[in-house]
């Protein structure tokens, strides 16, 4: 047997340890942590002040322990600790006259150095940054915030903050969010630079618009559109015009029963200083249902691709797509289809979910159909009051490695055990 599957099994059954671990960890703890003794350190966050009238001390701080491992990619397997420690601390003055500010730092503590290069990769750097900054003026239920600030737009396909990561992704922007008009949200905004997961700034002319109407639960019809030109050498084959539309609903059919629906397309053409000239679509058909504490989805996504460009989102938060082995962050070349299938539960107030990814290039790619692979994805997670929680997720990307075409050959494993504090 070679060392590196030696390795391998001994990563596996060190997660399968792990991994129990947190489950009984969290499934048995009860939530003696909170309630009165959360009181005094609430108000001392609102600065002594039960309606926080002298504004708001915020608190983020959540340990991690990744695993990430690459079969047959030349490096070692990679073991992070980093508090992976992930601390924010940032401050929201009171409302005034509609006027209102906020501030926050942000910093990733790695707990060993060895962590990265030349190790498979774990993206969360030793770094601290200036995270959001932002000034706010609200009238006739129309908001204007300026400076750098998170944005999650709908459902955080084309941008997010892609919280998922130790560093957050922010923009310094311009936003426009009005609730005008009943049931109707307009947003539109400009953003200038992005500050990225790796807390590396990257510059962009990115104008956007977001139009939606919600029917109580049982639809939400949105319309969108984001014109990135991308001027930084080497980034010019960003540069793209998206246009789309979505509908999506949880209607109750009755108090046991929920359905769930998301239907969306998604059109992107060359733009501006983009040197390939390039239509592509984007579709995504997902229903479910919920009944008796358990909920089922099944979904379709494909991104199209022609062999040379492909449906790209650069500044979304990719991790919930396409698994959470983060194998397809960027789009193939001769596109993607993910048919997945999800399952989850709750029991002793954890959250249980487990998702299945069968991974194909798209069906008008310039090639013949290349199968990519399968993905299996696990999670546990329990809150503990309103502060603390405890996570456990595993990742494991099953290439099919004599499927003709295809550049994705590479099983990965990856493991997250994670504690988080939010005030």
């Amino acid at each position: 047997m070679s060392l590196h599957k030696k390795d391998s099994f001994t990563s596996i059954r060190f997660i399968k340890s792990a991994a129990s671990a947190a489950i009984v960890t969290a499934l048995s703890i009860q939530p003696a942590l909170a309630y009165e003794f959360d009181k005094p350190i609430e108000k001392a966050f609102k600065l002594e002040q039960d309606d926080a009238k002298y504004g708001k001390i915020n608190l983020d701080m959540r340990y991690r322990y990744e695993l990430a491992d690459v079969k047959n990619s030349g490096k070692e397997t990679a073991h992070a600790n980093t508090l992976s420690f992930r601390l924010r601390l940032g401050y929201l003055t009171p409302e005034f006259h509609g006027l209102q500010a906020f501030a926050e730092y942000e910093g990733n503590l790695a707990m060993q150095r060895d962590y990265r290069v030349p190790k498979d990769v774990v993206a969360d750097p030793h770094q601290s940054e200036f995270n959001q900054g932002w000034l706010k003026y609200k009238i006739f239920n129309t908001e204007f915030k300026g400076g750098r600030q998170r944005i999650i737009i709908d459902d955080s396909r084309f941008i997010g903050n892609v919280g998922w990561r130790q560093m957050e992704q922010t923009y310094d922007s311009a936003l426009i969010t009005s609730n005008f008009f009943e049931n109707i949200t307009l947003q539109a905004g400009y953003i200038g630079q992005v500050k990225n997961i790796f807390s590396v700034d990257d510059t962009v002319q990115l104008p956007f618009a977001n139009a939606s109407y919600k029917i109580k639960d049982f639809a939400k019809i949105s319309a969108y559109g984001y014109w990135l030109a991308d001027f930084d050498t080497g980034q010019a084959e960003r540069s793209a015009q998206t246009y789309g539309f979505s509908v999506a609903g949880s209607p109750k059919i009755n108090e046991k029963v929920k359905l769930h629906y998301r239907g969306e397309y998604s059109y992107q053409g060359s733009y501006k200083n983009n040197p390939n000239s390039f239509d592509l679509n984007r579709c995504k058909v997902m229903l479910g249902a919920t009944a008796f504490n358990i909920t089922a989805k099944a979904e379709i996504e494909e991104l199209g691709g022609n062999g040379t460009s492909s449906f790209q989102t650069p500044f979304g938060t990719n991790h919930k797509f396409q698994g959470w082995a983060d194998v397809f962050l960027i789009t193939p070349k001769d596109g993607i289809r993910d048919v997945n299938a999800t399952l989850s539960t709750k029991l002793l107030g954890a959250k249980l979910a487990f998702v299945y990814h069968n991974f194909k290039s798209s069906t008008k790619s310039s090639t013949n159909s290349i199968d990519y692979g399968n993905e299996y994805d696990f999670l546990i997670t329990k809150k503990f009051g309103k502060h603390y929680s405890l996570l456990a997720k595993y990742a494991y990307y099953d290439a099919d490695e004599t499927a003709v075409g295809n550049t994705y050959t590479k099983d990965v494993n990856k493991f997250w055990l994670q504690a988080n504090v939010s005030f």
